[in-house]
């Protein structure tokens, strides 16, 4: 179908691994996937929902072995070992695709491969860049056609060129001991073996967009990193974008989505993206982010009209829906939706669920994958192929105690130091142990594709080369008093913090030097109409000299596993807190 001699030589091969019965070639057209909807529902792989309530609909559910990504099976193949680094799980390159060629051999067989071509980035986007994904999947095929620009735009992209990323999938039987997911970053090459689940098989996502695009942005210059992008739109009409980079459990979806709270109504926040920032030097000498991805794949469980009223009214049509409630009425429910639960249903297995049951109807990973284009706080320049421009990039993490609400690092160094030290404080939900630190620089700790020393090394050299560099933060809005209540309000009300760091960007206003970096001045965040007494704030920006030094030490311990291969600014960065702190 496609002419282009390197995707057909290369499908052919791996066609003659996997041994298809036939061979479909996508092209992203509407009938291609009315089909595919129909040969899902017939084959039981989708369940179309009510089409009055949720036109365009449907729900998915994976196997149950096979729910979430699976980090301890995802692997980073290359020659040496060291360019794994210590944080990822590494497999010689050789010997994976020997491993994985076993699995694959024949395992299409009796099924319809896919090939599926789309484009991260838009098209003609001088960020974008080609995948080609095989899979026996149609619930892959129709997600991507969500999450990417698919079909006939990504070969026209290509060209007669060959330079894409060739990413080969099969569900296989679904067996965790025979599931891996495989990145091979010195060929630009994914193998994923064994799995249903989004995060292992969307391979545009995680696996192209930040592993192998960190690889990838590393040697060309530019920086892939999982970071949300907003426009922040003042009473005058001037926009300043902003990039955030946040573990799980720590409101990026939310952020990313932001509805201003009554008493700044006058602010309008725009959506860019919520997962995945492209970031290039433009020729303004400031940085430029793109979102690759063309959809969300949001987690639906705690989705509802307060947390984010514009992710829940982006899933009302043409949205996958995985792992959730199914009620009698063919429409969806999870838990944390804010509206009552179905009397009766079948829970994300399938079987017939109560709120009696005394147990989850929806996967708490449950998820749903809609089209950005129909959130109605999607920004009207969330396509420009330029990107937009950033002034601001913020860290941020889950801390009861020590990160105060905000602070400015003080240049870009120290920054790239703030984020590489950046950590979240575990809840209850996610461990049964409450407050074990898990640090996680720049939230990157599953997605880089390569050492991390080299990513910080990557970071640091980006900011000799950057002229106007975005200024650097870090926000928690998750500081607790002495009965473990949040002190600040959160969702909506961020945007006040927000603004504080859009005025020091602007230099419009001054802040005070502390140890970690600039504070704001307690009357420079408005708090109208919020029920916050001087000395909250107090609280919520002050340092703890005692939980800072337990920090710095937490810091070392963590820094001490890349060995001489952590870029000394980091290890100078270090030290310097530890002076600002008075630790001898």
């Amino acid at each position: 179908m496609y002419s282009n001699k390197a995707v057909q030589a290369w499908v052919g091969e791996m066609a003659k691994l996997t041994k298809p019965d036939k061979i479909v070639w996508i092209d992203g057209s509407e009938a291609e996937k009315e089909r595919l909807t129909k040969e899902a529902f017939a084959t039981g792989e989708l369940i179309e929902l009510n089409q009055e309530k949720l036109p365009g609909c449907v729900l998915h559910r994976t196997a149950e072995n096979d729910v979430a990504r699976v980090e301890h099976l995802t692997f980073i193949c290359t020659k040496e070992k060291r360019e794994a680094g210590p944080t990822n799980n590494w497999m010689e390159s050789s010997e994976a695709y020997a491993k994985l060629e076993k699995l694959f051999d024949g395992s299409m067989k009796g099924r319809t491969m896919y090939v599926v071509p789309y484009l991260m980035g838009t098209p003609g986007s001088p960020f974008t860049k080609v995948g080609i994904e095989i899979t026996d999947s149609i619930y892959v095929v129709l997600n991507m056609r969500i999450m990417t620009r698919m079909g006939k735009v990504a070969m026209k992209h290509l060209g007669d060129g060959d330079d894409f990323n060739r990413g080969l999938h099969s569900k296989g039987d679904l067996n965790p001991e025979r599931r891996y997911i495989c990145h091979f970053p010195e060929d630009n090459t994914i193998w994923s073996f064994g799995s249903g689940y989004g995060g292992n098989v969307l391979l545009g996502k995680k696996c192209l967009a930040l592993r192998i695009a960190s690889y990838l942005g590393r040697h060309e210059g530019w920086m892939a990193e999982h970071m949300l992008i907003v426009g922040i739109q003042d009473p005058k009409g001037n926009i300043s974008y902003i990039a955030g980079a946040f573990p799980s459990a720590c409101g990026k979806t939310n952020l990313a989505m932001l509805i201003p709270p009554k008493e700044l109504k006058d602010y309008k926040v725009w959506t860019v993206g919520d997962d995945i920032a492209w970031l290039r030097i433009g020729e303004d000498g400031r940085l430029w982010a793109i979102n690759p991805e063309a959809g969300f794949f949001g987690v639906a469980p705690g989705t509802n009209a307060k947390s984010n009223p514009n992710a829940l009214a982006t899933v009302q049509k043409d949205t996958i829906f995985t792992n959730v409630v199914l009620t009698k009425e063919k429409t969806v429910w999870w838990e944390g939706m804010g509206v009552e639960p179905p009397t009766e249903g079948l829970d994300w297995k399938g079987n017939p669920w109560t709120p009696e049951s005394g147990k989850k109807g929806a996967h708490p990973n449950s998820r749903f994958t809609a089209p950005a284009r129909q959130c109605p706080s999607i920004s009207p320049e969330w396509e420009n192929p330029k990107g937009v421009p950033i002034s601001a990039i913020i860290f941020g993490g889950r801390r009861a105690k020590v990160a105060p609400l905000v602070y400015e690092s003080f240049d870009w160094q120290h920054g790239v130091f703030v984020g590489a030290t950046m950590a979240s404080e575990t809840t209850a939900a996610a461990t049964g142990a409450v407050g074990v630190i898990r640090r996680d620089p720049m939230a990157m700790l599953p997605f880089c594709g390569y050492n991390m020393a080299d990513y910080f090394q990557h970071w640091l050299d980006m900011g000799k080369k950057i002229p106007n560099p975005p200024k650097i933060f870090n926000v928690n809005w998750f500081r607790t008093d002495e009965d473990g209540h949040f002190i600040w309000p959160g969702f909506g009300d961020n945007l006040r913090v927000l603004n504080w760091i859009i005025n020091r960007c602007q230099e419009q206003i001054e802040a005070t030097e502390s140890p970690i970096g600039y504070l704001p001045k307690a009357n420079d965040i408005d708090t109208s109409g919020l029920d916050l007494t001087a000395e909250t704030m107090e609280e919520l920006l002050s340092i703890d000299q005692e939980a800072w030094v337990e920090e710095w030490n937490s810091q070392a311990e963590f820094l001490k596993q890349f060995g001489d291969d952590l870029p000394k600014e980091i290890r100078e960065e270090h030290e310097k807190l530890g002076k600002r702190l008075g630790i001898k």
